[in-house]
């Protein structure tokens, strides 16, 4: 389980729980598994265990990602590996965020042998509203687990980006032409 998880089962803050590994504090077993992904080693009956599979999702917008798609679902092994939960779907694929048309996104979320999805990034699994497929999968009895939540941003920046990223046809150049805008707009 990654650290920000673990500090939100146990009600305690992120921050916190990330600051106390810096420390040495943390009352649980933790390791650095990359730049800002941390690993809780959850002990019997500390937490929510995972019951029945594991499913990992990776996705990049390209096919010159291809090589990125690769190492992210590598990545996902690993971590699942390491924490010695069953995988039982490994779904990966070349699309947009923006579309929620995605053949292997939607298999993954309809396997009943899939309790627990897991995606490096939450911008994997899509650019916007990932809260209301985490509500929903709750709602069953599933869980959605981030690897990185990485840096907190002011979420309606974020969204916004994405909208105009979206609107200027997903491309890089049309995502710093959005970022342009906002900075633009903030001044």
């Amino acid at each position: 389980m990654n650290l920000t998880e673990w500090a939100r089962v146990q009600g305690g803050h992120p921050q916190t729980a990330r600051r106390w590994f810096r420390e040495g504090t943390l009352p649980v077993p933790a390791m650095r598994v990359g730049p800002r992904t941390i690993l809780v080693n959850i002990e019997a009956g500390q937490a929510v265990d995972v019951t029945g599979g594991v499913g990992l999702y990776a996705r990049v917008f390209s096919h010159d990602q291809e090589a990125d798609l690769e190492r992210q679902t590598a990545r996902l092994a690993k971590c699942a590996a390491k924490t010695g939960h069953r995988v039982v779907r490994v779904e990966s694929e070349i699309a947009s965020g923006m579309n929620g048309a995605r053949a292997k996104v939607r298999r993954l979320l309809a396997d009943p042998a899939v309790t627990t999805v897991v995606v490096e990034h939450k911008d994997r699994l899509g650019r916007m509203n990932v809260e209301l497929v985490e509500v929903a999968a709750a709602a069953h009895g599933r869980r959605l687990v981030v690897l990185d939540e990485g840096e907190v941003e002011d979420d309606v920046v974020r969204d916004m980006t994405e909208v105009l990223t979206s609107f200027c046809g997903g491309r890089r150049s049309a995502r710093n032409r959005a970022q342009k805008a906002l900075e633009a707009a903030a001044e």
